[in-house]
This record gives structure tokens, C-alpha cells and sequence, in this order.
């Protein structure tokens, strides 16, 4: 493509045009001739993993000599923010019968305009940098690279996305394809019935690990990059987990809407944290190495994999069908995701992955984290999660929603004397709405619930604490399950910090706080208080458990790394108001603990 050098001052019009029209730039072009026969190239080698770049052809064939109208999504649904996939595009061309070039323009920033010009048989073709590591997005390294389908993958702008696909893969003999697809009879080539599905189905390419086992009657696979990067011990616990997780999940929709899953994980020491995208057979994980065989691992799968019930069929009907040029908000997102974590929290306890301790520790912690945060709705925060509010409010809708699902729940089955649960709710939306092809709305969802919870109103709680941003008055609500709560006495630094590739940086600290009086500085990187590593996952509850039981002001060594020296500071313990803590009521009457049992082994009627 030829590059125009940028001119800053542009106050001269070119001869024969006035000031703010185009030449040949006709805006009545906005529905794109049919296209049909769709096939997608996709080329990654050993010499494109070196460049950081995917190559890509797509083919069809078209009729007549409209304009052809090519658009790449703006988005990928899960992550609900604009990306514009359109950017990373480079080296575009588009050729016709004979490979003839063929003219084309950008009609907007994601769509481009091709001109048959009496061709049939139409090819574009260009290049895609692949060097963002995020779940939506394509990253390369030297053996591998993850690509989703709506960073790639055109579609017919204004056409129905009813089109089917054949996609196939050019890569190295001795690599692997690891994709949710379906298989065609050639090798590494794959169909999808449709463009939702065409791009709901993440690859991955190249040198990695991939293994199998069958799990409720389906298969599941395992695929983790980079090769190694989970040993055998780690990998068999994971192995137990998945098996743990997805049968109580199944339970409550009554099926498996896939016949194959595949769990796609990355680890790579750049990325703080750990993160998933959900898809409808496939989730892409991306962790730091210290969240591979964490506690928090078990609640990653089982949040993914409920979401191939929970918003990718079953989903709000502002977001039926899927519209990839631009944002779909919804008052939702604290039922798509928040009570998917909900359920996550659930399958772990379930399916004996925590206990009935871990249980309440999980849901403790979600109570915690919206109390120490700004008061939001959950509907508000569900909406403003496509800006990023920097208020810190804008993944609220997940602990809050999950939350919201526990006092639902409890509340369902306090009013239907433990006959019904929020599983009835789930699944009957699933079978009335999904499976009649549409999403469910406001009426939809609050009747449900009512239905389940004997005809009890939920209007007062919807405007409260949905609407609303009251506080869920925990006090009345877990009783009534045969749960309480306490405040607990925890050790306290008196820092803000935050993870990056270096380790856990000390962004402030509080005067007067036992960091203060030691000498913690920001820009210090904490390495451990005592003997506890600060990057241990079980940091927080290893401080408790060590220190809850001392006294104020007996010694605390701090040791922090500051430059490239390693410092020992002398601290004194300090103690602060805890957080709230959930445990079993031993006063609870039998009605209670019969909707506690009722939550944690997921039955009803007894």
C-alpha cells in the first residue's frame, strides 16, 4: 500500500473541489453485494512468528458490480470494550478472475470498498500484527500465536451473517491447531455453519502442549502454551478440577451444549494477573506463572466454562443477535457475569473443590470487596463497563452480581420452603428464551424468578439493591440460609500496591502504618513480612493465620527490594478492623440449614 506523507497545514483545496467533499467517495454505499463460497487462508509460520504477524487470504465469489463491502468487528464479545480490530490490519490488496488488481478505498475505518469490475471470483489478502497479549486479542511469538476469529475474519457489511466458512490453517508439519470448530475432511481445515460461530471459535497455532480426557460423557481438551510451562503435577491437578467443576454445572441446565471443549491457557511472565474470555465450546486463559495451580484456578475454569451456558446462549436480548460494528450495552451483565461467578463459587463447593469453609471464604471475600468500593448499581455498572469509569467501578457487576445471586437464591428458596432454587430460574430462561432463539428481558427474568420463588415480588429488591445501590443487608438475608457473619482482627502494612513484571510495587504508605515506621518507601518492591513471601497466592490468609493471635507491637521484619539492593526493615505488628467473615449459624433452625445444604450440595425439596 503507498503511504502519503502527512501534511500539517491543509488549508489549499485542490483544483475542481470544494472545501469538505470527497472525489469519489460516495456515501450511498452502506449494504454490500451477497458474497458466497467464503474461504479463509491463514498463514502463520516459523518466519511469521519471527515478525510477529499472521498472513491472511480470504476468497469468494459475488455476482453483478456492486461494491463489496468488507468489515472487520469492532469488538469481540466477552470483552466489552471497542478494540477496533481494524488497526493491526496492514498490506491489504484484493485481486479478481486472473489476479487482477483490483481498485478498493476505505469507506469507513473498519470497512473496506473492493469493485469487482465484472470479476467473479474475488480474493483479498493482507497481513495482521499480532502483538497484544489479551484473551481478544492475536499475539505471536517465535513457535505459537493465539488469533481470534473477529480479529481476522470479514464479514459482508449490511448482508446476513448466515454465510458459512471453511477456514484453513498453513503452519509448520511439525505444529499443532487447537481450535473449538468443527473439522472438514481436509487436514487443519475447519467450517462454521455462520459468522457468530466462524468467530466465536479462538485458534491456537504451533509448539504447545494438548491433551484429552472425557469428562460428563464429553471430551475435553487441555492446550497450554508455551511447552512445559505446566508440569505434570500441576496439569494432573487441573485435570481434577475441570472433572470437579463441569458436572455440577451441567446439573443445572440439564445438558452439555457441546461435544467437545477446549481449555486454551497461556502463561507468559509479562502479564500481572490472570484473566479468561469465554467462548461457546473453548475459554482463553492468560496467566502470570504464579496463578498457574493457584486457588484461583479452579474458579477461572469453572467461570468460563458456565459462560458456554450463561451469555453465549443464554444472554440479555440487548445483546441478541450479536452486532460486531458497535457497542451493545446492557442493564445485564451482573446476571451474565456476575451470576456466572456465582455459579463458579458454587461448582467449586459442589463438586469438592473447596469446602463448605471455602465456600463461605469466596462469597466473605466478594462481600468485602464491594463494601472497600464506591457505591454503584449493578445496573450502572453493567453499562459503564464499555467506558472503563475510572472510579474503580467498572468490573463491580462481577462480585456484586454474584452476590446478588446468592441472596436470590436464598430468598427463592426461604419463599418455596427449599422446593425451587436460582437453578430453576437458569434453567427455565434457558430452555423459554435460548431455545427459541432470543434473549431475555427484564419481565422475563424478574418473572422467572418469582415463578420460582412461589409468586413472591422481587420489585422492592430489583429497585433497592439492582437499580439501586443500597447495601445488601447480609444480616437479615444469610440467616435465613443458617449463615452469619463476624468482623474479623487481621495484621495491617498500612501500603498500596500493585503487581508488574518486576514483582509487587509499593504505590503508597499510610503515615503512621507499620510500613511507615519501618522505612517502606514507594517504588519499594515487598518481598516478604516475616517469612511469608508477599507474591504467595495464600499471602493474605498465611498473615492471619501466623499473626492474628499475637500481640500489638511484637517485631514484623519487612523485606523489600529497593534498586538493586535487598533490604531487611524492623517493623512492629499493627492490627485493623478486618474483613466480614461468613461461617455456619450453630443456632439455625431447621428450615435454614435445610436451604444451606440446599445451596452448597444443590438439591431442593428437602
Amino acid at each position: 500500500m503507498t503511504r502519503w506523507p502527512i501534511v500539517v497545514a491543509c488549508a489549499a483545496v485542490l483544483p475542481g473541489l470544494a472545501a469538505g467533499q470527497y472525489s469519489n467517495r460516495p456515501t450511498s454505499d452502506s449494504v454490500s453485494a451477497p458474497i458466497r463460497d467464503v474461504r479463509y487462508d491463514v498463514t502463520f509460520m516459523r518466519s511469521n512468528g519471527q515478525q510477529r504477524a499472521i498472513d491472511v487470504a480470504m476468497s469468494f465469489n459475488t455476482a453483478g458490480t456492486s461494491p463489496v463491502l468488507l468489515s472487520l468487528p469492532a469488538w469481540t464479545p466477552g470483552a466489552y470494550e471497542i478494540s477496533n480490530f481494524s488497526r493491526w490490519v496492514v498490506e491489504f490488496a484484493a485481486t479478481g478472475d486472473g489476479n487482477k488488481s483490483l481498485t478498493w478505498d476505505k469507506l469507513d475505518y473498519d470497512t473496506w470498498r473492493i469493485r469487482p469490475a465484472g470479476a467473479k471470483a474475488l480474493r483479498v489478502s493482507f497481513r495482521y500484527v499480532a502483538d497484544t497479549l489479551d484473551n481478544a486479542m492475536a499475539w505471536a511469538k517465535p513457535d505459537f500465536v493465539l488469533f481470534n476469529g473477529t480479529n481476522l475474519f470479514f464479514y459482508a457489511e449490511g448482508q446476513p451473517l448466515e454465510t458459512p466458512a471453511t477456514v484453513a490453517i498453513h503452519t509448520e508439519a511439525d505444529w499443532r491447531v487447537a481450535t473449538g470448530m468443527s473439522s472438514a475432511t481436509q487436514p487443519r481445515t475447519f467450517t462454521a455453519t455462520n459468522y457468530h460461530d466462524l468467530v466465536d471459535m479462538p485458534f491456537f497455532v504451533g509448539h504447545f502442549d494438548l491433551d484429552s480426557a472425557r469428562v460428563a460423557e464429553k471430551w475435553i481438551r487441555l492446550a497450554t502454551y508455551p511447552a512445559g510451562a505446566i508440569n505434570a503435577q500441576v496439569r494432573s491437578t487441573a485435570w481434577d478440577q475441570l472433572k470437579r467443576v463441569i458436572p455440577p454445572e451441567t446439573t443445572v441446565f440439564g445438558e452439555i451444549p457441546w461435544e467437545t471443549y477446549t481449555v486454551m491457557e497461556i502463561v507468559d511472565s509479562s502479564y500481572a494477573g490472570a484473566s479468561g474470555l469465554e467462548h461457546q465450546s473453548s475459554h482463553v486463559d492468560v496467566l502470570a506463572p504464579s496463578y498457574v495451580g493457584s486457588e484461583f484456578q479452579p474458579s477461572l475454569y469453572a467461570h468460563e466454562i458456565f459462560h458456554s451456558w450463561n451469555v453465549k446462549r443464554l444472554r440479555p436480548a440487548e445483546m441478541w443477535p450479536y452486532q460486531y460494528s458497535h457497542p451493545q450495552p446492557t442493564p445485564w451483565l451482573w446476571v451474565s457475569e456476575g451470576i456466572t461467578d456465582y455459579y463458579a463459587d458454587l461448582a467449586e463447593v459442589r463438586g469438592g473443590v473447596v469446602d463448605e469453609r471455602g465456600f463461605y471464604s469466596l462469597a466473605a471475600e466478594k462481600i468485602n470487596e464491594v463494601m472497600n468500593a464506591m457505591p454503584v448499581s449493578l445496573e450502572d455498572a453493567s453499562v459503564n463497563t464499555w467506558v472503563h469509569p475510572i472510579d474503580g467501578t467498572e468490573y463491580l457487576y462481577y462480585p456484586k452480581g454474584s452476590l446478588a445471586g446468592l441472596a436470590l437464591d436464598i430468598m427463592i428458596r426461604d419463599a418455596s420452603d427449599n422446593k425451587h432454587s436460582l437453578d430453576d430460574v437458569m434453567r427455565g430462561l434457558y430452555q423459554s428464551d435460548y431455545k427459541h432463539g432470543r434473549g431475555f428481558t427484564a419481565t422475563d427474568w424478574w418473572n422467572a424468578v418469582s415463578a420460582a420463588a412461589n409468586g413472591k415480588s422481587f420489585a422492592q429488591f430489583s429497585a433497592r439493591f439492582v437499580d439501586g445501590r443500597e447495601p445488601f443487608p447480609w444480616d437479615s438475608i444469610l440467616p435465613i440460609a443458617g449463615m452469619r457473619t463476624r468482623q474479623e482482627r487481621v495484621p495491617r502494612l498500612g501500603v498500596m500496591t500493585q503487581p508488574d513484571p518486576s514483582g509487587v510495587v509499593v504505590a503508597n504508605v499510610q503515615e503512621g502504618s507499620s510500613a511507615a515506621m519501618a522505612g517502606v518507601k514507594p517504588g519499594d518492591y515487598l518481598v516478604s513480612v516475616g517469612d511469608i513471601p508477599v507474591e504467595d497466592q495464600q499471602f493474605g490468609a498465611k498473615m492471619r493465620a501466623k499473626y492474628g493471635a499475637s500481640v500489638e507491637g511484637s517485631p514484623l521484619q519487612i523485606k523489600v527490594r529497593r534498586g538493586a539492593e535487598t533490604v531487611v526493615l524492623p517493623g512492629k505488628l499493627q492490627f485493623a478492623p478486618g474483613d466480614v467473615v461468613i461461617e455456619a449459624d450453630p443456632t439455625a433452625k431447621q428450615k435454614a440449614v435445610r436451604i444451606r445444604n440446599g445451596i452448597l450440595k444443590g438439591v431442593t425439596g428437602q
